[in-house]
């Protein structure tokens, strides 16, 4: 295989918005050189023998000079091996892209760009700003702050003033310089601005001010890096536009400790209600697939009337075990499924099968009255390692013959994470949530 590039934009911050190319490439990729913006939520998903190589600038500070990032795609690509370059935001808005595709065509290198969505224009959206409005204007320009200085700076202050909305990338440094060379060229002081900061994420933080006043209220109300600055009126309609920090959650960190595989629904939904919420699993499932209980419960199958799930694990973990002893759901023909909790039920019912009985709340002991209900007849206990018995003993007792076959245990897992421990310090993480 011929060695190729791939550039790509990862958006943002926000992983929903990358496009579904970019997101496809890094599940492929064989090699991903990443900077740090924008790019951290897709790390987990590339392939595990990715090799993994941070590029990250920070202000004032370099992982890897541009040069040397150049030299580094050319030799990954000669290895014949297809390299995913991942850019926060657009690899072509002050990315330094072109200079990386300029590089790689003079090496005879194939390459091909994913566009990404540039914080221009998504980080003034999610702070309900339009950077276009037929009422207001129909220009916007997006500018470097980097440089904002007029000695040696290729700006054209006095053609900037008079254009509509003007978006400033990478500006936070340099806002006194460019506050004075807009009013400078003419610009009115009373000008409405925003400043935002971390666009498109759970932290995200908005301030609005006037050009002649913006200065004063970024350093009143300690506005850093990354942020992104809009001078316009269009910001007056941030008041009935914003829609992001409005969500329920917004403002809030979670750190959510359920196992790695079962964290996934739960955080989408924190963060659909605007939660910054983080995994942190404290436990990891291991299924009993190939267990001399589960093999002893498949040779007697028969004998059992009805089949217990007390958890979503518990259900994954049969059909799992049954797929890798060569058998199939076809095995529950005649039998009566119970399954306390309606996640649990629903794990079998997205399989075809629909459960006889899920009770009304979701504990062993209302299982009774049903049990009580019915002819009697074995039961076999399709659940974890360790569990309450409260249910097996009560169904003893009513003359059931009952037995426990473990299908899976939780182990505890280290989640080493300086992030989540800096967070605790800072007194930054506002709930816990445990199974």
């Amino acid at each position: 295989m011929k060695g190729k590039v791939f550039l790509v934009g990862a958006g943002p911050g926000d992983p929903g918005l990358i496009t579904r190319r970019g997101y496809e490439l890094i599940q492929h990729a064989e090699v991903l050189v990443y900077d740090q913006l924008g790019t951290a939520a897709f790390i987990g998903n590339c392939k595990p023998d990715c090799e993994m190589i941070d590029v990250g600038k920070f202000s004032g500070r370099h992982t890897m000079p541009q040069e040397e990032i150049n030299e580094l795609l050319v030799k990954k690509a000669r290895e014949n091996k297809m390299v995913v370059r991942l850019k926060g935001g657009d690899p072509f808005v002050f990315g330094r892209g072109g200079e990386e595709l300029q590089v790689l065509h003079a090496a005879g290198i194939e390459f091909e760009v994913v566009p990404g969505i540039t914080s221009a224009i998504s980080a003034p959206a999610f702070a309900g700003i339009p950077v276009t409005h037929r009422d207001f204007t129909s220009t916007f320009a997006v500018i470097t702050g980097h440089e904002a200085d007029k000695d040696g700076s290729s700006i054209d202050w006095q053609a900037l003033a008079k254009i509509g909305t003007l978006v400033f990338l990478m500006g936070v440094k340099k806002l006194p310089e460019i506050v004075k060379n807009l009013i400078d060229a003419g610009r009115d002081a009373n000008t409405p601005v925003a400043m935002i900061q971390h666009g498109t994420l759970p932290i995200q933080k908005t301030v609005t001010a006037t050009l002649e006043s913006i200065v004063e209220v970024a350093r009143e109300k300690q506005i850093k890096a990354p942020a992104v600055t809009v001078v316009g009126e269009v910001v007056s309609l941030r008041e009935s536009m914003q829609w992001f920090e409005r969500r329920p959650l917004f403002g809030r960190t979670i750190l959510v400790t359920r196992s790695r595989h079962q964290a996934s629904s739960l955080l989408a939904q924190l963060r659909e209600l605007g939660a910054n919420a983080i995994e942190f699993p404290t436990i990891k499932i291991v299924q009993h697939c190939n267990s001399n209980e589960f093999k002893d419960f498949l040779g007697r199958i028969e004998k059992f009337r009805y089949l217990v799930f007390t958890s979503v694990n518990g259900v994954d973990g049969f059909v799992e075990a049954l797929l890798m002893n060569g058998l199939d759901l076809r095995i529950l023909a005649g039998k009566k499924i119970v399954c306390i909790g309606p996640a649990t039920a629903e794990a079998f019912s997205r399989r075809g099968i629909i459960p006889d009985h899920v009770p009304e709340t979701f504990v062993a002991e209302a299982m009774i009255p049903w049990f009580e209900s019915q002819p009697k007849g074995a039961v076999a206990f399709l659940r974890a390692e360790k569990a309450r018995e409260v249910l097996p003993e009560a169904l003893k007792k009513m003359g059931y013959e009952v037995e426990v076959f473990p299908v899976y245990h939780t182990e505890y897992e280290n989640s080493e994470s300086e992030e989540v421990f800096e967070l605790f310090k800072q007194n930054q993480i506002d709930l816990v949530t445990f199974t």
